[in-house]
């Protein structure tokens, strides 16, 4: 009697035992052994240690952080989740709540931190920093005892589309929608959450920031509607970036990564185009269209030397830099 000749719940219950590694082996083995393992109840346990907690390889990050939006069939009310090492945050959609998981002790407390839909978080050391389209950005402090105390609010006079805490802790950085007459770069202090600065002037209107990643306390890029991938170093000017790539098909720009050295890989927001840039370059380096059926964003993305993973509407795409091949996972 062969293995998968077992009742389902049998056969259930035996690969509840195998990790992910061991799965992937067993799904080579035969393509009775490939239909069964790739079913989503084999993995759900796996799923749920691993989503948006960072799978890595050789100590590197290759899973991202997984924006997921409504449609996604792994959760069809949370938006979006972020984690550190030890603590996972979740947002809502609609709601404004914010979910807080200490993953030592599977504590979680809920807590409404807006009055309108949460869009971003970023969470460095203690802090937290949400964003939301009620025009307003809030300091929360994570600490063991109460979770999710929050600290200051900052009128943004504008929809806070993206937030970045600097690697210091000292400063972090909104993104607005740029639909008021507000610059939407802004460095704030943390410690008494003062307006501090402007990044750039005379943004378009409708010029809304999506994405901002530091590089290094005083370095940072950022991206939005506007189809720019803009390179900002604080010791050198904060009125003007020190140098800006367009996406050349006249693109949104979701997000975007670094490698912290000469790459960039930014994420289109049309049938899941990828480009990777060289900071050296003024063009992009490479294109990568994930998909041809559906017209989605690509909402979060990682890499590294050999692999990219990114994030779409209903689909987590994998790309093999060594092979120039991707393969789609629902």
């Amino acid at each position: 009697m062969s293995l998968f000749q077992l009742p389902e719940d049998v056969l259930y219950l035996v690969l509840s035992f195998l990790d992910c590694r061991s799965l992937c082996r067993l799904a080579q083995v035969c393509r009775r052994s490939q239909q069964f393992t790739y079913r989503d109840a084999v993995w759900r346990r796996i799923a749920k240690d691993f989503i948006n907690t960072g799978m890595t390889r050789l100590g590197l990050d290759l899973y991202p952080g997984i924006p997921l939006k409504d449609r996604v069939k792994v959760s069809q009310n949370w938006s979006r989740g972020v984690c550190r090492k030890d603590v996972l945050l979740k947002w809502k959609i609609k709601d404004g709540k914010i979910i807080v998981h200490d993953r030592k002790s599977a504590e979680s407390v809920a807590f409404y931190a807006h009055e309108q839909e949460v869009n971003c978080i970023d969470c460095k050391g203690d802090l937290i920093i949400s964003g939301s389209r009620d025009r307003t950005a809030k300091l929360w402090a994570l600490t063991p005892k109460p979770f999710g105390r929050r600290l200051h609010t900052m009128p943004t006079d504008d929809r806070v589309w993206s937030v970045a805490i600097s690697p210091s802790l000292c400063t972090f950085v909104t993104g607005t929608a740029c639909c008021e007459d507000f610059d939407p770069l802004r460095i704030w202090d943390t410690e008494r959450c003062h307006l501090v600065s402007c990044l750039g002037s005379g943004f378009r209107r409708g010029a809304g920031v999506l994405d901002i990643v530091y590089e290094s306390p005083f370095q940072l890029l950022t991206c939005g509607y506007d189809t720019f991938i803009r390179y900002w170093d604080l010791r050198v000017c904060s009125s003007k970036c020190v140098m800006e790539w367009e996406e050349p098909h006249d693109s949104a720009l979701y997000c975007i990564k670094t490698d912290k050295n000469h790459m960039i890989a930014s994420g289109s927001s049309y049938y899941g185009v990828v480009r990777l840039w060289d900071k050296r370059q003024t063009r992009c380096l490479q294109m990568f269209q994930l998909t041809s059926t559906t017209s989605s964003p690509v909402y979060s993305l990682c890499f590294n030397t050999t692999h990219l993973y990114a994030a779409l509407s209903s689909a987590l795409c994998s790309l093999d830099f060594r092979t120039s091949g991707f393969r789609p996972r629902r």
